[in-house]
């Protein structure tokens, strides 16, 4: 079987037509108006008059840019993006008298996961992916979009677009909008950032914590560091839908607008003529190659829902058809972690952009047979073509290690399973942990939370409660009982500051998430969630706790006695029936997102969406 220009599909595809129709549009610049439907018509004559289009190209192909906007610095860079984008698209359009109809910029709203953590609102983080993904999905089908550049921050909105744009199926090409640039305190001078300022929340200096919140943070981008956003941005790059040179320079770096807007319509072109769409793009293979980096970057757990919702809207099955759990541990134990970074080493994303760019890790992860370099990407070349053309430096050993010499010997994440987890898919972020494991295993006494408010109340006016070797469990916050699987990176940050303070180990397990700047012995994902009655509903305060790294285990040891399990079991349900269908543990809600997220979420190891 042939291939067309570079798609994964044989003679006579949809694909090969459209790009041929493309290609002859644009080697014709005889004007010709014909309206069928004034009605219709009128706006789209009005609109690109407004834009500074020319309306007799109404009835041509429709390209857009889109943007996402939130309430945080990590959104604040996006607006200047899409209108430089917009500009340059503008000028080719009328420079190459290319048969484009253009539209106006559409924004989609995301909420500012830092700005949430440890409130009740945190519960509409996740959602935000699952409404974005509507509202892209509204604009590219409604308005019968053929090429659309959609610039991107913050972790939700990335996803939700992307998963759009799969759904879609026509060419589409991503930019991030870039990471923000370290903090630096004015007393020490030492490096700081979002992290930082959740684990100096329980410090008792009040100076230092007013240093912090005023310096952490001060420009424009989202999170620098190797947390959930930086990990997604890289994953998407890798799958082959952002030009990996594009990922690492910062927001406010000026290569973004002068360099950048031209580079990505290139891209649009490219797909455009030879007929090259997404789901051409994201294949099992290419989704196994993010992952692996993804692993190699030491990268945020959320990537675990993040792929399996991205994989979901390119119509492939993880699990089945990209790698299985166990395949997913073995290349963690076999992968090495290639970076220095936040939250779990000291470098951020702009470093990793000065030392080369993430270019330089996935041509060492090339060159050492880990990724498949066939694959296509955005560009028109395969994975290895564009490595090969960017021709990054070497590691330096100080930000970006090499596969021979790692900065740490095994991958980031692991999955565990057990009587705990009995489906696998709780999550664990190895390149965390920083103590606590004896030979590769976890003991601890169980100190259990049915909410985060709970748990952060104990910590912040009885911290004295905790003692080494606790296993705090917080639970019904998966996708439905919260509903929205908040992450937890409030709790968890004062649980590693309390930790180091002490010299102790208090490990963390609950059915919700965490932040990619999450550290220490923390295990999200637990399913089936408390809200229907999984095993983590059943624990009780003083029950043994194991995490097994050598086997990918997490147990209760009271609940492998059936006759324990059957009794708490009972009382589980009873408790249940009495409350009229739900337990009393779970959080009441009357929000019509919540609702429909507690309606219909599939589970964390299903990607934690929202069914259709």
């Amino acid at each position: 079987m042939s291939t067309c220009n570079g798609c994964n599909c044989g003679d006579g595809c949809e694909n090969k037509d459209e790009a041929q129709k493309f290609n002859e549009q644009a080697s014709s610049a005889k004007k010709r108006f014909v309206s069928e439907n004034p009605g219709r018509d009128v706006q789209r004559v009005g609109t690109a008059r407004f834009i500074g289009q020319d309306p007799y190209k109404i009835h041509n192909p429709v390209w857009a840019v889109t943007g996402s906007l939130g309430d945080s610095q990590c959104y604040v860079g996006v607006t200047q993006k899409v209108r430089a984008i917009q500009a340059a698209l503008s000028a080719r359009i009328w420079k190459e008298d290319l048969p484009i109809r253009l539209l106006l910029p559409a924004y989609t709203i995301g909420v500012s996961d830092g700005q949430l953590n440890g409130t009740p609102e945190m519960r509409f983080s996740l959602i935000g992916r699952e409404v974005t993904n509507d509202a892209i999905d509204i604009h590219l089908n409604g308005s019968n979009v053929k090429g659309v550049i959609s610039v991107v921050a913050c972790d939700k909105p990335p996803v939700g677009t992307l998963a759009a744009i799969l759904e879609h199926n026509e060419p589409a090409v991503i930019l991030s909008d870039g990471p923000i640039r370290p903090g630096i305190d004015p007393e020490t001078h030492e490096r700081i950032d979002i992290v930082t300022a959740f684990q100096v929340a329980g410090d008792p200096s009040q100076d230092k914590k007013d240093r912090v919140a005023l310096n952490a943070c001060c420009g424009q981008g989202s999170c620098g560091g190797m947390f959930t956003y930086n990990t997604m941005q890289s994953f998407i790059a890798v799958l082959g839908m952002e030009p990996l040179h594009m990922v690492a320079p910062a927001s406010d770096d000026k290569r973004r607008l002068q360099e950048f807007p031209d580079q990505l319509i290139d891209c649009l072109l490219t797909m455009t003529e030879k007929g090259i769409k997404p789901r051409d793009i994201v294949t099992p293979t290419s989704l196994r190659n993010a992952l692996i980096t993804a692993i190699a970057m030491g990268g945020s757990t959320n990537v675990v829902l993040h792929s399996v919702e991205i994989a979901r809207a390119a119509g492939i099955d993880l699990w089945k058809e990209v790698m299985s759990q166990e395949e997913f541990n073995e290349l963690s134990r076999k992968v090495p972690v290639l970076i220095d970074a936040r939250p779990f080493g000291r470098y951020s994303m702009v470093d990793i952009d000065e030392k080369g760019g993430l270019q330089v890790i996935v041509k060492e992860l090339l060159d050492a047979g880990y990724l498949d370099g066939s694959t296509i990407t955005c560009t028109g070349e395969t994975l290895a073509e564009q490595v090969k053309r960017l021709n990054p430096p070497a590691p330096d050993h100080e930000v970006i290690y090499s596969v021979k010499k790692p900065f740490k010997p095994t991958g980031g994440l692991r999955l565990l399973h057990g009587n705990l987890a009995p489906e696998g898919g709780a999550v664990i972020k190895v390149a965390g942990v920083e103590g606590g494991l004896e030979n590769n295993v976890f003991k601890g006494r169980a100190r259990v939370f049915d909410s985060e408010q709970a748990l952060l109340k104990a910590l912040a006016e009885t911290p004295d409660i905790f003692e080494d070797r606790d296993m705090v469990v917080i639970r019904y916050l998966g996708p439905r009982g919260a509903p929205g699987m908040p992450e937890l990176l409030d709790p968890t940050s004062r649980i590693t500051a309390l930790c180091r303070q002490k010299d102790i180990t208090i490990a963390l397990m609950t059915d919700a998430r965490f932040s990619g700047g999450s550290v220490g012995l923390v295990i999200g994902h637990v399913g089936p969630e408390a809200y229907l009655g999984g095993p983590i509903a059943l624990i009780e305060d003083g029950d043994e706790i194991v995490v097994d790294l050598n086997n990918d285990t997490l147990d209760c040891t009271e609940l492998a006695d059936p006759a324990t399990y059957k009794k708490r079991e009972k009382a589980w349900k009873e408790a249940v029936k009495k409350n009229g269908g739900v337990h009393p543990s779970v959080a009441p809600v009357t929000n019509r997102l919540l609702k429909r997220m507690r309606a219909t979420a599939r589970p964390a190891l299903g990607g934690a969406g929202m069914e259709y």
